[in-house]
């Protein structure tokens, strides 16, 4: 592909809808990212996967949210490991020492949000070190792109080489996607792990999950690609 053609493409990639707006975004991504933390609260050992992610949807209902352009999930211990189109196995219960993560798409008003985060109940050094692992990787490949300029797919073969040398697997079955004002699959439905430009602040989702080399356990953490001014 020629510079020319790269660059159109890109742009095309990139584009918005009618409604898009700086400040929809910023408070869809705010109540999105409020909700992981009310669901988190009211996760509690004993639960059932299924009875946890009918209490999500309702956490997101009351909150004013629409349930928007992918399902609601909550997945718990060996569930953590699969990749999010596959459905997980029913019936699993949150043990006492156990992780956990939430991954959810609301839409506020015109403007879609989508975060995730992994959580532990208990004890297990290991739970929280994937759990935290998988937000600094989060963390680290974004710096990355915001201070090298990165391209998608540098962007992810950066968050791959964190993962590994933390001890972990980089699920690239869960790539990163745009996010605009609904509905972002209208405009782009690429990933953004094959994003051959530098992504711009404000239209993707960066996306980890790691697993476990054994693919006993995982963790994932998403938000909005931002400059590190928005999460001080």
């Amino acid at each position: 592909m020629n510079t020319s053609t790269t660059t159109v493409a890109t742009a095309d990639a990139e584009r918005v809808g009618p409604a898009f707006a700086v400040d929809g975004m910023l408070a869809a991504r705010n109540k999105t990212r409020q909700a992981l933390r009310d669901i988190a609260a009211r996760v509690k050992p004993g639960m059932e996967e299924e009875d946890a992610v009918a209490m999500a949807r309702q956490v997101l209902i009351d909150a004013g949210l629409t349930l928007s352009w992918h399902p609601t999930r909550v997945r718990f211990g060996r569930n953590t490991i699969k990749p999010m189109r596959q459905a997980s196995e029913p019936g699993v219960v949150l043990q006492e020492n156990d992780i956990f993560f939430i991954d959810i798409a609301p839409r506020h008003d015109a403007w879609e949000g989508d975060g995730g985060a992994a959580f532990v109940v208990g004890n297990q050094e290991d739970y929280a070190r994937c759990a935290q692992d998988a937000e600094a990787v989060f963390h680290a490949a974004r710096r990355a792109w915001s201070e090298q300029q990165l391209s998608g797919e540098a962007l992810y073969a950066f968050a791959e080489n964190e993962a590994r040398q933390r001890g972990w697997e980089l699920n690239f079955d869960l790539p990163g996607h745009r996010v605009s004002d609904f509905p972002h699959a209208a405009i782009h439905t690429g990933s953004l792990a094959e994003f051959e430009g530098v992504p711009s602040a404000m239209r993707w989702i960066l996306e980890i999950h790691l697993r476990h080399p054994d693919h006993t356990y995982g963790a994932f953490f998403e938000d909005l690609l931002l400059e590190d001014s928005y999460y001080v």
